[in-house]
């Protein structure tokens, strides 16, 4: 943790982790949806600058610094790209992401009202047909249910089309401490007693976060995904009265039919021209965005050509 003061204030708090190639990356992980370290409000790039060049000095082996992913219209990521660009890093932009989100603004009925036809019916339609099959909706949120449905969790994910975590204890850890501390929201819909689908919602500082979902592929044709979301949206603006739904990370098409808003999240990559790696690794950097708009017409013109 990088901590910059100014007299007994503190100005910036830079939370990072060292890789072993030598660069030093934000804190987080592929689960990381926004970095946001602390900036005071008086902080100015010139004193941010300062920190990002102590960070470079005191590890003579550092060839880049990667900070991502950041609101691209946020204050952070602003000030984070000048400050690189003076304290005489080689910088570069770059896109994370888009965040697909909904600003609360009106009950759960208005809301679903003004989603698309499509969304209405199918909602409508899919919950008649899964009820006569005998389907059941619950929104976990009670510790004493948590390792129930962890367990439905799993046994989705594992039959769904989605490949194996590659930590298996990190989502059955962060269900149980979100439930202990009631930011949990864990929808199941199950069928005969059989969980065929799931979806982990996190709900905290007036914030509903969709953070994971998945469903059997076998019963894929009860869309029991999307009577889930409905559930667990009139949930989140009803009970709890949250005043953002956020989708996280990426532009799956289906999140335009719940949210009504899409953000971008950026990167910051910043090489050390004093580390030989990290000049060659700018190199090839600005080589490779130098090249890329001649590439993607040539293979506009050679897509033209073959149709």
């Amino acid at each position: 943790f990088h901590v910059l003061y100014g007299g007994h204030e503190v100005l910036a708090v830079l939370p990072t982790r060292h890789a072993d190639d030598g660069q030093v990356w934000s804190l987080g992980n592929f689960y990381t949806s926004l970095y946001q370290p602390y900036l005071a409000a008086g902080l100015s790039a010139e004193s941010l600058a300062c920190l990002l060049g102590r960070i470079r000095d005191i590890h003579g082996t550092i060839s880049a610094m990667r900070f991502a992913p950041m609101d691209v219209d946020g204050r952070c990521y602003q000030l984070l790209l000048t400050a690189s660009r003076q304290a005489g890093l080689i910088t570069f932009p770059f896109f994370c992401f888009g965040n697909w989100h909904l600003p609360v603004d009106a009950d759960w009925s208005s809301y679903f009202a003004g989603r698309s036809s499509q969304i209405k019916n199918s909602v409508k339609r899919k919950s008649r047909d899964f009820q006569q099959a005998g389907g059941v909706l619950e929104i976990i949120s009670d510790p004493a249910r948590v390792e129930f449905g962890i367990g439905a969790y799993e046994a989705v994910y594992a039959a769904s089309w989605k490949v194996p975590e590659p930590y298996p204890e990190f989502v059955p850890s962060l269900i149980r401490m979100l439930a202990a501390r009631g930011w949990l929201r864990l929808g199941v819909a199950t069928l005969g007693g059989q969980p065929i689908a799931a979806q982990i919602w996190i709900v905290a500082h007036g914030r509903a976060s969709i953070f994971k979902l998945a469903y059997h592929e076998e019963f894929k044709r009860y869309s029991a995904g999307t009577l889930l979301t409905a559930a667990l949206m009139a949930q989140a603006i009803d009970a709890d009265g949250v005043k953002e739904v956020d989708y996280l990370i990426g532009d799956d098409p289906y999140k335009a039919s719940w949210m009504t808003r899409r953000r971008e999240r950026w990167g910051i990559i910043a090489y050390n021209p004093r580390s030989l790696l990290g000049a060659g690794r700018a190199l090839r950097e600005y080589l490779g965005r130098a090249v890329k708009p001649f590439l993607e017409r040539v293979r506009g013109k050679a897509a033209h050509h073959a149709n």
